[in-house]
């Protein structure tokens, strides 16, 4: 039986980088996977048709509650081999599934688990990343300014594709807050969690990603691993996205998706009040992840 594996992340933290990477585990004729036709059998778990494929239900029909109480049996579906007969065919079936998530760990208003606990996965790796940084990323993703996305990073009712005056392609994911959204996951006993830091990938990504993927149980030898890193160089990222565009790039023209992909880019483009709005709003947690607040190094010095 194949594992499934969320790779669980608030937007602009990591995640596409970590599918890339795990795409190049198998790049072929030694030249890197296409950014744009990574061999994903399953996508993001939000995506509408996904959940009209395996529900069998149209869900241009349903409100947002009544969709996220039908969630949970479609990811039991996936999880127990759902797409498997689809795909093998077309290629190799692998005994891990890596599904994107956006959503924050939450319950339907029946009281389960949007995501199945563990009828719906084996396990998530948590990949977390500086909300300095996320906030110039989201505010560059979104075509909007870094004061809107530190405001959507404090609203606890935010929400990805949450509007009903249009259709998205994806479902309704709920982002309550950035604190919040980390709490969600932390928080929960359903399924165990690995969590990697988005800086420490840029340090060391050889042994994170070693380190992960050892905990979802995808057999790698070194010299894969070793080419999936190089394959999935910033700068190679870069190229292809140059060249041939990325379909999750900025819809708006001259958007781009591999922006800088640095750690600590936010101490050039933040102003001083916008750092203290994100620290203020988010101490706690980024403590918990290891995070120094600029007003406590500040402190340091002094004393």
């Amino acid at each position: 039986m194949t594992r499934t594996i969320w790779l669980a992340s608030y937007p602009k933290s990591g995640n596409t980088w970590f599918r890339i990477l795990v795409a190049n585990l198998s790049a072929k004729d030694g030249k890197p996977a296409n950014i744009n036709d990574l061999p994903e059998r399953s996508g993001i778990a939000s995506a509408r048709i996904l959940f009209d494929y395996l529900s069998l239900i149209d869900s241009d029909l349903l409100t947002h509650d009544e969709i996220d109480c039908l969630r949970p049996r479609v990811y039991e579906n996936l999880a127990s081999g759902a797409l498997d007969d689809e795909h093998d065919k077309l290629e190799e079936i692998q005994p891990v599934r890596f599904v994107k998530v956006h959503d924050a760990y939450t319950l339907t208003r029946k009281g389960e688990p949007l995501l199945a606990g563990r009828r719906g996965a084996d396990g998530a790796i948590l990949i977390v990343r500086d909300p300095r940084d996320v906030a110039p990323s989201l505010a560059n993703h979104n075509r909007g300014s870094i004061d809107e996305a530190i405001r959507f990073m404090c609203d606890a009712a935010a929400a990805f594709c949450g509007t009903s005056r249009r259709l998205h392609n994806q479902l309704r994911q709920q982002l309550p807050g950035w604190s919040g959204w980390m709490e969600s996951w932390l928080g929960q006993s359903d399924i165990p969690v690995h969590l990697i830091r988005y800086e420490d990938m840029k340090a060391d990504t050889l042994g994170t990603f070693r380190r992960a993927l050892d905990f979802a149980g995808r057999m790698a030898s070194d010299e894969d691993i070793r080419r999936a890193v190089a394959f999935a160089d910033f700068a190679e990222l870069r190229r292809q996205e140059e060249e041939n565009g990325f379909h999750e790039a900025p819809s708006d023209p001259g958007g781009k998706f591999f922006r800088r992909g640095k750690a600590g880019a936010w101490r050039d483009e933040l102003t001083a009040e916008q750092v203290g709005r994100i620290e203020d709003a988010h101490a706690p947690m980024m403590r918990r992840l290891g995070y120094e607040l600029a007003s406590d190094a500040l402190l340091a010095r002094a004393g």
